[in-house]
């Protein structure tokens, strides 16, 4: 409490005579490397490397690399015939699977491979139906495209990987076609 007005005095005096005092910045988190392997992915691959990429663009604090040989990866990456879903372990790890249905009714790939990433980096289904929100998955129209996260997606991904957010263990299944 006296450490506090004794501060509160510095400044008051500091200010009073003309001198600056600056305040720290907030520590920032370092970005944290997320390695995922997509040598499972068959034909998918380089729309599972769009998907990183995508995201990577989107945000700062978190980056979504392939595996370097040797090394564990934080994600590892699937194709089956089934539909899209993810097996989160905890942020940041799990696995997920390109389900071919989806892509043979039409759903866009690239916005697939970046919604499945999206649960990885702690994000539900947000069934809104809203093309311009990433994580509406199969809500939105099968002629929806945009692979990009909203706004409020990507800062809730930045703030998820900020601090030490804990996601639980959660299964996501691409739902289809919503009749």
């Amino acid at each position: 409490m006296i450490s506090r007005r004794l501060a509160g005095l510095l400044a008051l005096a500091a200010a009073l005579t003309g001198v600056q005092v600056a305040a720290a910045e907030p520590a920032r988190a370092a970005t944290r490397i997320l390695y995922y392997d997509a040598s499972q992915a068959q034909e998918f691959v380089s729309v599972v490397n769009q998907g990183a990429a995508i995201w990577n663009a989107s945000v700062t604090n978190v980056r979504l690399q392939p595996v370097a040989s040797g090394q564990t990866p934080n994600i590892r990456v699937y194709a089956d015939n089934g539909w899209p879903r993810t097996y989160s372990t905890s942020l940041g790890n799990g696995r997920w699977y390109m389900g071919r249905e989806a892509v043979v009714d039409g759903y866009s790939p690239p916005r697939i491979a970046a919604h499945e990433f999206g649960h990885i980096l702690g994000l539900p289904d947000n069934r809104t139906g809203l093309c311009s929100d990433l994580m509406s998955g199969s809500s939105a129209p099968v002629s929806c495209t945009n692979a990009d996260p909203s706004s409020r997606e990507a800062a809730t991904v930045q703030a998820n990987f900020a601090g030490s957010v804990t996601v639980a263990p959660r299964t996501y299944v691409w739902a289809g076609r919503q009749g």
